[in-house]
């Protein structure tokens, strides 16, 4: 239970269609993106998760995920390489920034955690500073893969425009630093913890005339062991006012995190400094500290 919220598992087919409902709600403008109600209910009773937020028996957060394989280990058998693939975690616009989406995560790792499986795998769009919030600073995930146009050209309101790159985040559920994060035994690092370890910004940004912010021409080469890589605050309310930076941010990005990847860096936390005027929002990447799994 979180602020009169309860979370649960989802088993019941009237659920399910009220997850087609609020679904609707958050990726709305493209019917054909819903997953169905009979799809979810063969997922729920079939080892996958599909976790409900509820208030007074309304459905305001929803999560699903189902059993998979890791792909970067094809020669071993199917049960040492099991995962979770965590497909949607969607909360009704009214009910954000309540702590519903960790507590769905929270609800995940637990349902996985009985199953005995280590890795739950997801993809996000790299650029949205809540998303990587929760899933870097909060949860403790780890990635160095991206994928681009991953989804090729999405239709939903919330994506249509811009090219559908994605990062695949690695949820290392039983390693110490995710079992830190929900334990509290983890302090929190910020800005000057890391540039007093001589975190390097990689991609200089800039202020337009507009006041937006715009990437750099330059994108730098990290000297040393830990690199901050910085995105717009709000992607999608650039998006809304200036289609043309949004896709100039997409591209500018691919290059910095395909790059910085393939000479062995991994994305370990995420800052957002409210404080500044505009916010100012980094990944921090870390190199050599493999999947950290």
């Amino acid at each position: 239970m979180i602020d009169g919220i309860e979370i649960r598992s989802i088993f019941l087919y009237e659920e399910m269609v009220q997850a087609e409902d609020l679904q609707r709600i958050v990726w709305s403008g493209s019917e054909t993106d819903i997953v169905p109600a009979h799809l979810s209910m063969a997922i729920s009773h079939n080892g996958g998760a599909v976790l409900g937020a509820f208030d007074q028996g309304k459905l305001v957060g929803y999560l699903l995920g189902f059993l998979g394989t890791d792909a970067e280990s094809p020669d071993r058998m199917a049960m040492t390489c099991l995962k979770h693939c965590s497909h949607q975690v969607g909360v009704h616009p009214a009910y954000r920034d309540r702590g519903i989406g960790f507590a769905l995560k929270r609800a995940q790792r637990e349902e996985v955690l009985k199953q005995g499986i280590r890795l739950v795998t997801w993809t996000y769009d790299p650029l949205l500073s809540r998303n990587a919030h929760l899933n870097i600073r909060r949860l403790g995930a780890v990635c160095d893969t991206y994928l681009q146009r991953a989804y090729g050209e999405m239709r939903d309101a919330l994506n249509t425009g811009v090219e559908s790159d994605r990062f695949q985040v690695d949820w290392w559920v039983t390693s110490p630093r995710v079992s830190s994060r929900f334990e509290g035994a983890r302090k929190p690092l910020n800005m000057a913890h890391y540039l007093d370890a001589g975190a390097e910004t990689v991609n200089p940004s800039i202020l337009d005339d507009a006041g937006r912010l715009v990437p750099g021409e330059a994108i730098d080469t990290p000297e040393g062991v830990i690199a901050l890589v910085e995105i717009p605050p709000d992607f999608h309310a650039l998006k809304e006012l200036d289609l043309g930076v949004a896709k100039r941010w997409r591209e500018h990005s691919r290059e910095v995190f395909t790059s910085l990847f393939a000479a062995g860096y991994l994305v370990t936390d995420f800052l957002f400094l409210k404080g500044e005027e505009p916010p100012r929002s980094y990944y921090v990447l870390t190199h050599g500290e493999g999947k950290l799994g």
